[in-house]
């Protein structure tokens, strides 16, 4: 028989809730016969949109379940009792943990779409089952408030960006509340807290003593309109991300975090983490390890002397210094004035301003077009002793290596499209081993060293493979004293300070007579923004909070000297990095974190988030925590241990028919590459399938494109999830999304879908509670019964909880709702359903429809919520397809069965009797004088003198 077994619990009694399931008058529920309106279905026209939002196009006279009633009544009861609170100083600490944390949002304006709950979804059904398997489960929210959205707001319409910033996570905290997710509410925060803050600068403070933030004249991503300063990823094609403003790359004085310091821990410390491969992978080629070598050119006079200038280059490939024929520096390289001849003087000028107008990104592009000037400077080749020419190039970037590089085009593919349009020598020096060489184009690939010997300079490689032949080069420069070899990154230092109001002040002055930089001491903190009514961009790069005279000239606390405050601002990322261990400990006054907690809590056991989080946050998250290591303030050298990254959701298809230039409907496999065709979206009740292909109704003949889009609100198929929950109530929005595919791989939204999963709900919640009465209504119990389980049911829900079990833990949530769903057809043909069996398929469900499963339970008399009963085990006995039911007797009386394998010995099945709780009365102190045993029959147990009692 299956047992339901409770485990220690935090329970409340059910005191919002009646004895019969009629609402409390305090709880504003909705009459389920009242017509509602359904949820609207993507439209068809494109442009616009209004965040999903449409009229509805029908109404529905009945619900096929009441979810209208059950849903805000225990949404209720689990706010006002707190149900999913973890306990802080009362904490059971010899109980397992697990941290299950989101990545937390940004709130923006627009709210939720239904995409955004895929990943909530999935850690609140974890969540929930981890406390059911007698778990302290840490499963909080909050808000990464700081950012340029709310500022441009501000700007654009004088709201303040904290009344902005507190709507906006009103929205957001309504919205996940009626999804109904298992947060612990009670540790909520956010980044523009002050009290949080206040620990976002004291970290800033750290790494300033210990020379981890410093600032430097740097190139920056400089957006006039938007008067900040902008990272690589936030500028696309030479325009800003947000507003498609201009970008120009412009030097300023500017905050930078020595991220750098840290590089090879952050990629050796990767092999140890539970990420997909694909993302640390990323990382690593962010940070971009490569052993290689610096050696030193020697700038030429006209007369081809050396001038006493060198030139500092770094290169990967020392074994091809002979086949170096020119020399290239980025166009803000710091010598590069020297370099210029008065002859090129204006064409280098005119090249670095137009270098300027270009992000990085777009500077490395491979597929661009390699642009340079001749600086009018000649560098001596130390191998060769020949003099090559230095060029300024913007495919070489002054903020990795050494802003020069030794260009050799034999053997590298950017190289060699410079030097054949610039015409340019090309010498070979590699060629493949073993093989003749005739190949047109650059070889990049390993092989024996070629025309790579010169007396005067005491080198010969010839002959040597690659490897064997840069070692011998960097041993020659460091015995010659032209260079060393070198590790390097492409991981810069990271730029930390935005020219905007709304972020985190640093908390740091300067004196006014010396320019000395003073930190705050950390009993000064928080350093609170002052209020501003103005926020638009001073146009000068000076950022908005310059404007705030009385804030910025203050005093210094130690010395009582005139000192002006810092003006930037932290960037977004600041606040993020660190917040996991703010919920640990989140109304801490006196630490960042209480030490005993943090060992506890730490690391955070599985975090979900997009993969366009993967390398930035991850990797600035990471830098943060090592640090916060290195001082003792937290006790692992990882935040975080497993990372999942769940798939997007996207729109509705779309169905698209071309039309010619007369406007005659062309059918899709038929139209070329090249002509003039205009696209029309088909309205999908215009569109059937046919074999493969979708096709219109009318004409059969037209194939039509299908295709889904990433949801936008520009395209119109935002589906916002307040109608989803409206019309089909979250327990059905939570299991359609788990139930749409595999949790990483991106999906499409079909509402018909949604329908589907709704039903399914449906039929569970008329097995149990009946079928409506006549006026629309439901019966106030369950037509649960009493009877015993038979043999069929317990094996049809034993391979349930054992699918559902293991498909939670692999995070595999669509095939866990199939399992349920055969579980469900399967006790349709039953003529009774046993309330144990109802019981723990209720337990099964309650991660997946927490709302529905509350209700059932309660209805089965159950005066507790079920957030923390025991999740069920399958039993083994159940698990076989081969198992038997054999009667024992005593004595030559049956008086009862066990259930077996059919290859089962005597002594196993002695056993299973002696387990047995109504054989084993029997059988207990008792001396046995033999047994009989017939395999797949009877076993028959025979008492030693002793007289048996019915």
């Amino acid at each position: 028989m299956l047992e339901i077994q409770s485990q220690p619990r935090i329970t409340l009694p059910l005191r919002l809730l009646p004895a019969s399931p009629t609402p409390p008058p305090s709880v504003l529920l909705l009459d389920h016969r009242f017509p509602r309106r359904r949820f609207p279905r993507v439209r068809c026209c494109s442009g616009g949109g209004n965040g999903g939002s449409t009229k509805p196009q029908q109404l529905q006279q009945r619900r096929a379940y009441p979810f209208d009633e059950i849903e805000p009544r225990w949404q209720r009861y689990w706010e006002e009792n707190r149900t999913f609170r973890t306990p802080d100083d009362d904490l059971d600490m010899s109980k397992p943990k697990c941290y299950i944390l989101d990545m937390f949002p940004y709130p923006s304006g627009a709210g939720l779409h239904v995409g955004h709950p895929l990943g909530y979804t999935a850690t609140d059904i974890l969540s929930r089952y981890k406390r059911m398997k007698g778990y302290n489960v840490l499963h909080p929210m909050g808000w990464d408030a700081f950012g340029l959205p709310a500022e441009q707001y501000a700007i654009e319409t004088g709201t303040h960006p904290k009344v902005t910033t507190m709507l906006n996570i009103d929205r957001f905290r309504s919205q996940l509340k009626s999804l109904g997710f298992s947060y612990d509410w009670d540790r909520e925060l956010s980044t523009t807290d002050p009290e949080y803050y206040k620990w976002t600068q004291w970290i800033f403070l750290q790494l300033l003593k210990r020379g981890l933030a410093y600032q430097a004249e740097v190139p920056v991503n400089w957006c006039p309109a938007l008067g900040t300063v902008l990272a690589n990823e936030e500028v696309v094609d030479g325009v800003s991300e947000r507003g498609g403003f201009p970008v120009i790359r412009k030097p300023m004085r500017q905050w930078m975090l020595k991220i750098t310091s840290y590089a090879e821990r952050l990629l050796e410390d990767l092999d140890d983490l539970d990420w997909p491969e694909s993302i640390k992978e990323m990382q690593r080629n962010w940070i971009g390890r490569s052993e290689g070598a610096e050696l030193e050119f020697s700038v030429l006079g006209s007369d081809e002397q050396e001038q006493g200038l060198k030139l500092l280059v770094y290169t990967t490939r020392p074994d091809t210094i002979f086949g170096a024929t020119y020399l290239v520096v980025a166009p803000e390289h710091f010598s590069l004035s020297s370099l210029v001849s008065k002859e090129q003087e204006k064409y280098v000028e005119e090249y670095r301003e137009l270098a300027a107008r270009k992000s990085e990104l777009e500077r490395t592009d491979l597929q661009k077009e390699k642009t340079g000037v001749f600086t009018g400077s000649y560098a001596k080749n130390p191998a060769t002793g020949e003099p090559i020419p230095v060029w300024v190039a913007d495919y070489v970037l002054g903020s990795y290596g050494t802003g020069a590089i030794m260009a050799v085009p034999a053997h590298d593919s950017r190289d060699y499209e410079f030097a054949v349009k610039y015409k340019i020598p090309i010498i070979r020096v590699v060629e493949p081993a073993g093989t003749s060489f005739d190949l047109d184009g650059p070889y990049v690939d390993d092989g024996v060293l070629v025309n790579s010997s010169n007396m005067s300079s005491d080198l010969n490689i010839n002959g040597l493979m690659c490897k064997d032949a840069a070692t011998k080069v960097i041993d020659w420069l460091e015995r010659t004293g032209h260079g060393s070899k070198k590790v390097n990154y492409k991981l810069r230092d990271w730029l930390f300070a935005r020219q905007r109001y709304w972020g985190e002040p640093f908390p740091v002055i300067f004196l006014n007579e010396t320019g000395e930089l003073i930190p705050l001491p950390e009993s000064e903190l928080p350093l609170t923004l002052p209020e501003l009514e103005d926020f638009t961009p001073t146009g000068t790069g000076e950022p908005p909070l310059a404007k705030a005279k009385t804030w910025v000239n203050t005093i210094d606390p130690i010395s009582g000297k005139p000192a002006t405050r810092e003006t930037n601002t932290m960037p977004q990322w600041a606040g993020s990095c660190w917040y996991y261990l703010r919920f640990m400990d989140p109304k801490n006054s006196t630490a960042l974190v209480d030490k005993v907690k943090e060992r506890y809590w730490s690391p955070v056991d599985i975090y979900v988030g997009g993969a366009e989080h993967s390398v930035l946050h991850l990797l600035y998250a990471r830098f943060w925590h090592k640090v916060l290591y290195d001082i003792g303030v937290v006790s692992t050298i990882e935040p975080f241990q497993c990372l999942i990254n769940q798939g997007l959701i996207l729109g509705e298809v779309e169905y698209t028919a071309y039309r010619d230039k007369v406007g005659t409907l062309l059918s899709a496999d038929s139209v070329s590459d090249v002509g003039e065709y205009t696209q029309e979206r088909i309205p999908v009740e215009k569109v059937t399938k046919a074999g493969d292909f979708h096709v219109l109704k009318d004409d059969p003949s037209i194939q039509l494109i299908s295709r889904s889009y990433k949801m936008s609100k520009s395209r119109g198929n935002v589906i916002n999830p307040d109608d989803v929950v409206s019309e089909y109530g979250a327990d059905s929005l939570r299991l359609y999304e788990m139930f749409m595919g595999p949790l990483r791989d991106s999906k499409t939204w079909s509402t018909g879908g949604i329908e589907g999963v709704h039903r399914f709900l449906a039929r569970i919640w008329r097995l149990i509670v009946g079928a409506p009465l006549p006026d629309g209504s439901y019966r106030e119990g369950t037509v649960v019964t009493d009877s015993k389980p038979t043999l069929e049911q317990l094996r049809f829900l034993h391979k349930c909880i054992d699918k559902v079990s293991e498909e939670i833990q692999e995070t595999r949530f669509n095939t866990g709702i199939s399992a349920m769903m055969e579980f469900i057809n399967a006790a349709y043909k039953w003529d009774n359903h046993p309330k144990p069996i109802v019981e723990a398929f209720i337990l099964l469900l309650s991660p997946f429809a927490p709302h529905m499963a509350e209700e059932l339970w309660f209805r089965l008399g159950h005066s507790c919520s079920l957030a923390y009963e025991r999740f069920p085990m399958a039993k083994s006995e159940y698990l076989k397809d081969s198992s038997i039911v054999l009667p024992v007797q005593i004595n030559g009386k049956t008086r009862g069965t066990i259930l077996v394998d059919e290859e089962c010995s005597e002594d196993e099945a002695f056993k299973l009797a002696s387990l047995d709780e109504k054989l084993s009365k029997y059988l207990h102190g008792k001396a046995i004088r033999k047994r009989i045993y017939v395999p797949r029959r009877i076993l028959n147990v025979i008492l030693d003198q002793q007289k048996v009692h019915a």
